[in-house]
């Protein structure tokens, strides 16, 4: 068979694989396999992503970027991936609380440190290209958060980016802390985090992490939603990635995001429950 001929299949499996996504997210129930055949690029990805997007009964509140491992790069042609925070999955974090997020028992749960871009206006429909200093002039406030990171399928972090972006880009959630007040004028450098699991150490780092920055992130995003036909609005939360690792996670865990100079976040994880559609 063909290449060509095997991404057509690819691309016409995306809703079905879409739909036994969502219904296992509605569920909060796990996955045992990939529901289908895996996505053979990014575009094939994307396309399982727009149509779970479809059917998901929530607005996208914005999107979380993911680091393509160096490893992978290649193979699928880019370096970082994105997919959509929905708005009931905001959650906030005031100064001295415990917030509590949900977790697929079963499935794959984590908790990322990240530096959040709040979209300060709408992006330009049809711009495709952005330079730097235009993601500089689009950004609005930072904040400091937490992704949750999860699916309903455990091993999705082993099966490569396509099927990471096909589930929603491996997200589940994002927690929101204080304002980062003057982070234009901060060095990268001082920006800086470290995640706790059980009041044990599991990852330091600061904004110097994210490949060419959080603008970088910020950058790739308004590039990639307006190919998608999705261009960034005003008030959209951009996580930008990682700073401390990828800190696996399971219910009835609790986990601590200090952010130096900045706040802290304090969260734990429960089962997930049902959703109603």
């Amino acid at each position: 068979m063909s290449s060509e001929a095997l991404r057509e299949i690819q691309f016409s499996a995306a809703p079905n694989i879409a739909q036994r996504f969502v219904a296992a997210r509605l569920k909060g129930a796990a996955l045992p396999d990939y529901p289908g055949p895996i996505p053979p690029d990014l575009t094939s990805a994307y396309q399982c992503q727009d149509a779970a997007m479809a059917l998901w009964p929530d607005e996208v509140a914005g999107w979380k970027i993911g680091r393509i491992p160096p490893a992978a790069e290649k193979t699928v042609g880019a370096q970082r991936l994105a997919g959509p925070i929905f708005r009931k999955d905001v959650l906030r974090a005031p100064p001295g609380t415990l917030v509590e997020f949900e977790v697929f028992v079963g499935g794959f749960a984590a908790v990322e440190a990240e530096f959040v871009f709040e979209v300060g206006h709408d992006a330009p429909a049809g711009k495709l290209a952005w330079s730097m200093d235009e993601a500089a002039a689009l950004a609005g406030r930072m904040l400091v958060g937490i992704e949750a990171a999860g699916s309903p399928l455990k091993t999705i972090n082993a099966l490569g980016p396509a099927v990471v972006a096909s589930d929603f880009g491996n997200n589940a959630g994002l927690i929101l802390g204080p304002e980062v007040h003057g982070w234009r004028e901060r060095p990268l450098a001082e920006l800086a985090c470290e995640t706790f699991i059980y009041g044990k150490s599991v990852g330091k780092g600061t904004a110097d992490n994210i490949l060419g920055g959080p603008l970088a992130s910020l950058r790739f995003v308004a590039e990639l939603c307006a190919r998608r036909g999705r261009p960034l609005k005003a008030g959209m939360l951009i996580s930008t990635g990682a700073v401390t690792g990828i800190h696996d996670i399971a219910a009835g865990e609790g986990a601590r995001a200090e952010f130096k100079g900045i706040g802290t976040i304090q969260c734990a994880a429960k089962p997930r429950a049902p959703r109603t559609p």
